[in-house]
């Protein structure tokens, strides 16, 4: 009964999350009633399981008469995933936006109103944002499915069902959604609270920020940022949509990686994307002080960042592609 189970699988799999159960449950006992009606007391036959699937037809075909075959810009399939991914990132979004407030405030309760402000442009701004790069994700998502399944449109047989993927093959949701998640905390940091990355000086309390960013050229790279995560949200939904590794899938994050990494490279090599006054502005502060150990170190570190930070993406990403080719191949 192999072959029922890969036809429910496939037939699941283009379902709502909250119906597949119930619906597997019920493909089962309509196929095995089918199946003894056909065969009764003889022995079954590969031939008669697959009668039996041809008759009930593709698994997109019975798919569509569960859920109603309509056009949409997310389809069912995708719907309550989406409002689920949807839900997390904006509730995240505001409450990083909201953790943001009150650090100024604790840091500068003077200028509490000007925070205020602050937190109030950043939601406006910043949770349309999350919605639009979200939807954009799944959108793109199904707008894939649909390609597939305008591939799909021959003569359907049993024997064309992919087997149950392997375990190692398969991506858990929770992986994607944490990593949508996380990619949002990050646009919403770099977009809304750049000057807070940085090092922070205390001196008996807080004395301000040396931020490791150029502030007056920031903004002009605000864009590659945004698309750089954004990339990053449109890949795990990806892979949240397909639900486990193709080499279709594997070759779409090797596009977006590479777009990526271009995108980064001519970003963070620009003479004007770091703070050309961060050793001065360390030693203004009294973190480290001039011709000391420490302020050699520092130095060297400072000046060969950009380099190893282009290593240590070159390799995540790399490794990411080869990784989700590596699971591809899995059975």
């Amino acid at each position: 009964m192999e072959m029922v189970d890969r036809y429910i699988y496939a037939v699941i799999q283009k379902l709502p999350q909250t119906q597949r159960k119930d619906i597997a449950n019920e493909l089962h006992g309509l196929i095995e009633d089918m199946l003894e009606e056909r065969v009764g007391r003889e022995s079954l036959k590969a031939s008669d399981v697959e009668e039996v699937l041809l008759e009930l037809g593709s698994p997109r075909k019975l798919a569509d008469k569960y859920r109603g075959a309509k056009k949409y810009l997310i389809g069912p399939e995708l719907f309550d995933t989406y409002i689920l991914i949807l839900k997390i990132v904006l509730i995240v979004v505001g409450a990083s936006i909201g953790v943001g407030f009150l650090i100024q405030t604790i840091l500068n309760p003077v200028s509490i109103l000007d925070h205020f402000i602050e937190m109030i442009v950043s939601l406006v701004t910043g949770l349309p944002i999350a919605f639009g790069w979200t939807t954009y994700s799944f959108a793109m998502g199904e707008l894939v499915g649909i390609k597939q399944r305008d591939l799909q449109k021959q003569e359907w047989k049993p024997s064309d069902l992919p087997p149950i993927p392997d375990e190692k093959r398969q991506i858990k949701r929770g992986e994607s959604i944490v990593g949508i998640v996380i990619y949002a905390i990050i646009i919403v940091f770099l977009a809304f609270s750049s000057e807070y990355f940085g090092i922070w000086v205390f001196h008996d309390e807080f004395s301000g920020i040396v931020p490791f960013l150029n502030e007056q050229s920031y903004v002009s790279y605000l864009m590659f940022i945004i698309l750089i995560f954004g990339f990053g949200m449109i890949k795990e939904c990806l892979k949240l949509i397909s639900g486990k590794w193709t080499y279709k899938l594997a070759i779409y994050t090797t596009i977006l990686n590479a777009v990526s990494l271009l995108a980064i490279l001519f970003m963070i090599s620009g003479p004007d994307f770091w703070n050309p006054e961060f050793m001065s502005e360390l030693v203004e502060a009294g973190v480290i002080t001039v011709g000391s150990e420490a302020f050699d170190i520092v130095t060297k570190v400072w000046n060969q960042l950009t380099f190893w930070i282009l290593i240590l993406l070159i390799f995540g990403l790399v490794w990411d592609a080869v990784d989700g080719f590596i699971r591809a191949r899995k059975k």
